[in-house]
């Protein structure tokens, strides 16, 4: 049974990928600043407490670990692209040079291979209305974005015979929450309900589930199918407010009006071919449609 070490794994993100490897049957082991409650995964995981720190000696971590996912990230709470805050400086150093320091102890360790979870925004400003690929020059224009990148760059130069990383770059996630946290829309599912005008926005999106199953195949496929590939696209399709807020408003009999629909012609859309090639799918529209008709009956409940 394979023994895998994730990173930030009662996350966002990293919970979709703890479920996944336990559903393969593996023996899974998270790192976090707390511990989860009570029954917040599925099936029992091992807990090690752990903060990011370039200085932090990680090489305990790795004892009689097969596969490492980084998805650890130190930010300001609700911030990503802008979760520096303040303090640039010690953003850098957490999430650059602690993950850094991580996979530099996971290889020393002995683990074969890891899987970072980096985001599209490592391409930064490009063309409008172009698909983003993998092997297009990057224009990062935040410092989230250059840190991710600067992080993909030194997980490649590490690749050896016994050591392969990979770097998935992943678009905006939706999906449930888990136990006793808020999903990503409820906020907006809040304002929308008491009134506030919502801006239109459209905006690529992937299920948590589909990320997770992309974690899992980069530590699956054999290295040959691999070809060398270092960098994978991980999206699926276009995703509206107006979407999001038509069943609330439906279902719960909002007066409100709805958002304009956003404009789409300037997005860039992930191609995700290379992925695919090695058998990797999205949901897809119908995932969406049912992912979101569960999420408004959650919320309206709570409101009863």
């Amino acid at each position: 049974m394979p023994h895998v070490l994730i990173s930030g794994g009662s996350g966002y993100v990293g919970r979709f990928i703890v479920e996944e490897a336990l559903y393969e049957g593996w023996d899974v082991t998270i790192t976090g600043r707390s511990a989860p409650i009570s029954g917040y995964f599925s099936q029992p995981v091992n807990f090690i407490k752990s903060e990011l720190n370039h200085a932090a000696d990680y090489s305990s971590l790795f004892n009689n670990i097969d596969y490492f996912i980084h998805c650890a990230f130190d930010h300001k709470a609700g911030l990503y692209r802008a979760g520096e805050g303040d303090d640039p400086k010690g953003f850098a150093l957490k999430n650059l040079g602690g993950s850094a320091a991580m996979f530099k102890a996971a290889k020393a360790q002995g683990v074969k291979r890891a899987v970072f979870l980096s985001s599209r925004a490592v391409y930064g400003v490009q063309e409008p209305g172009c698909d983003l690929y993998e092997d297009m020059e990057p224009y990062p224009d935040t410092l989230y974005g250059k840190l991710k990148l600067e992080l993909e760059n030194i997980i490649r130069a590490m690749t050896s015979k016994d050591f392969y990383g990979v770097s998935l770059r992943v678009t905006g996630v939706y999906g449930p929450a888990g136990l006793g946290k808020s999903h990503k829309w409820a906020s907006l599912f809040e304002l929308y309900q008491r009134g506030v005008k919502i801006k239109p926005r459209a905006a690529t999106e992937v299920h948590g589930e589909d990320v997770a199953r992309a974690a899992i195949l980069m530590l699956q496929a054999p290295r040959e199918k691999m070809a060398g590939h270092h960098l994978f696209n991980v999206s699926d399709y276009i995703i509206d407010h107006r979407d999001i807020l038509t069943p609330l408003k439906t279902k719960h009999n909002i007066a409100h009006p709805l958002p304009s629909a956003g404009e789409r012609g300037h997005i860039n859309a992930m191609n995700c071919d290379r992925i695919k090639n090695l058998g990797w799918r999205c949901a897809g529209p119908t995932k969406f449609d049912f992912t979101i008709d569960e999420l408004v009956k959650e919320w309206v409940k709570a409101q009863l």
